[in-house]
């Protein structure tokens, strides 16, 4: 298995839309503010998913798990440094 990518489009592929720029030319209290909701979305969405395995419902569990991940791209695509919070 080959070694993964560094380049920030792979690993974030919410970098390569081109919505993306608008959502970074907004203010900073407006990126903080929705990079916070986001990451809210995130943390629950991920505790659905996690609820959903629990309970054998895969398919709802997988678009949970998937909304997750995407709130956290564009979190980290539009908030100064990782955009990862701990709580």
């Amino acid at each position: 298995m080959g070694a993964r990518s560094s380049k920030a489009e792979v690993r974030n592929p919410v970098l390569a839309l081109p919505a993306v720029a608008r959502l970074r030319a907004l203010s900073p209290e407006a990126r903080l503010a929705l990079q916070s909701v986001l990451l809210d979305i995130q943390s629950e969405a991920r505790l659905r998913a996690e609820r959903s395995w629990r309970s054998r419902k895969p398919p709802v569990a997988a678009y949970w798990a998937a909304c997750g991940v995407y709130a956290g791209h564009i979190a980290r695509a539009i908030g100064p440094g990782p955009g990862r919070r701990r709580g």
